[in-house]
């Protein structure tokens, strides 16, 4: 079916309302219930004589770990998206390279040192996260260049070579570390949104925004790079310059991600599939589409995580996990049949 900007608008509409209904429920289910009038009563500042405990939940908690969820789903999906287009490799998520890998050393390496950096809305942690992250993008891009070629063959084995060599040395480093550390490290490696107020949510912003933004830009020439590169180049596509481009913008959502979130697997990895078996693989739908959506299912996981064993709550990436690894063996069944 041909794409017209008619059929991108409507399906972005569907997914956008995907998002607002998530978004709603997120604020309103929890340990303490409140009414989806009553939480946008609060949110317009309309709300007269309600209970403040609950006003304080919607407003400075529910709110600031809803709009996080969004944000950060919205850049694993789209780097998901992406990073499964220029590697034509569906197995390919935002984690494969091992940039998550190399935020995680580093926000271990400020949990054991304890680090008391603050900059802006970035404490210590999140900047040597931020760092490790950095560190890996420029060795990824030393190691992958060949000659004046860009090798994306290249690029994925360094990056599962860096991501074994990065594991190591942070269980390395949980070995030597303090008993009383172990518990705060285990919980960020199982990534989080427990957040309250809207520091995270700025310091992710200026990475999160350029790289979304790039790669849209890039949308078209990923429908070419998807069937090869030297097709591609055929149709005129500079396709060392799209997939330096990308890989760059996938390379900073990740880190800002991983930086203020930890790492959250499977979403970058089963959303963009489902909703390329749903609204097909043209990458001006599917790219956009995907980050919606992928907002939305985070944020649901995020308000199963805060519910399934209240008041306690679970990591959401151990949600993720535990809905995203069947739904994936299920569609590789699938394609397989």
């Amino acid at each position: 079916m041909r794409l017209t900007r008619a059929r991108v608008a409507g399906w972005l509409t569907v997914c956008a309302l995907v998002v607002v209904a998530a978004a709603v429920g997120s604020a309103c289910i929890g340990a303490t219930r409140v009414s989806p009038l009553d939480a946008v009563a609060w949110l317009l500042g309309r709300h007269e004589g309600g209970d403040p405990t609950a006003y304080e939940i919607v407003v400075r908690q529910r709110v600031p770990r809803t709009v996080l969820g969004l944000l950060v789903g919205l850049g694993l999906g789209v780097a998901g998206a992406a990073l499964q287009a220029i590697l034509r490799n569906p197995l390919a998520d935002p984690y494969v390279l091992g940039i998550s890998t190399g935020s995680a050393l580093g926000a271990v390496l400020a949990m054991t040192l304890g680090l008391r950096l603050a900059w802006g809305p970035f404490r210590g942690v999140e900047l040597c996260a931020l760092a490790g992250a950095g560190a890996v993008m420029l060795l990824l891009y030393r190691l992958a260049r060949r000659k004046s070629e860009f090798s994306m063959q290249s690029l994925l084995l360094c990056g599962v070579t860096i991501a074994l060599v990065g594991s190591s040395a942070i269980l390395l480093m949980r070995y030597l570390a303090e008993p009383r550390l172990l518990v705060v490290m285990d919980r960020w490696m199982m990534g989080g949104l427990s957040v309250v107020g809207y520091d995270e949510v700025l310091g992710l912003l200026p990475l999160l925004v350029p790289g979304v933004l790039m790669i849209l830009w890039r949308s078209s020439a990923l429908n070419q790079l998807a069937l090869g590169e030297e097709l591609a180049m055929g149709r005129g596509v500079d396709v060392e310059a799209v997939q330096r481009w990308v890989f760059c913008a996938a390379s900073l959502v990740t880190a800002g991600v991983v930086a203020m979130a930890g790492p959250i697997g499977f979403v970058g990895l089963i959303v963009p599939h489902v909703v390329r078996r749903a609204l097909g693989p043209d990458h001006r739908l599917l790219v956009p589409a995907s980050g919606l959506v992928a907002g939305a299912f985070l944020v649901l996981c995020d308000t199963v995580a805060r519910v399934v064993i209240a008041p306690t709550e679970l990591p959401v990436g151990v949600v993720t996990a535990l809905v995203g690894g069947p739904v994936f063996v299920y569609v590789l069944l699938k394609r397989g049949r």
